[in-house]
């Protein structure tokens, strides 16, 4: 069992109606309770790990919902995985990919293909956004229900 105390932050959660300085004890990944001075047990092993946040700020994970992932195409400047990552590490549990890749995100083999690289990262969630239009062009509709079917969330 792994267990986490998160001590001091203002937890803000607009979906609780939550803003308010408390602790915030995870248990192998999950809230357990929320509340002042939350106790951890003590006899565990590995043993609790305590993370002291006064003037910081505990909230859900954000999404960006518009992110230009430069994969497939254009890996050169950023593949999935180093997308996610970084989106991670600024506390994005998730990201909306727009469709201008290489090829276009218009057809359901690119969206399953994007599904595939950032399933294999693990992490932040890839949400693709498919284009409308068959390679952007503006001419003729892309294949939007075999998109949908594949993940496409817009």
């Amino acid at each position: 069992m792994e267990e986490i105390l998160i001590r001091g932050g203002r937890v803000i959660d607009p979906s609780q109606g939550i803003d308010r300085h408390i602790d915030v004890r995870i248990v192998d990944g999950r809230i357990a309770s929320l509340g002042a001075r939350q106790e951890i047990c003590q006899s565990q092993d590995p043993p609790p790990r305590i993370l002291d946040v006064p003037g910081c700020v505990v909230a859900p994970g954000f999404v960006d919902v518009h992110t230009h992932l430069r994969e497939p195409g254009f890996e050169y400047k950023e593949t999935i995985a180093s997308g996610l990552a970084a989106a991670a590490a600024g506390g994005f549990t998730g990201v909306a990919a727009m469709a201008n890749t290489q090829p276009v995100n218009d057809h359901p083999a690119v969206t399953e293909l994007m599904r595939r690289r950032a399933a294999a990262g693990g992490g932040t969630r890839l949400y693709p956004i498919g284009a409308v239009s068959a390679g952007l062009a503006g001419q003729e509709l892309s294949e939007i229900g075999g998109m949908h079917e594949a993940g496409i969330v817009a």
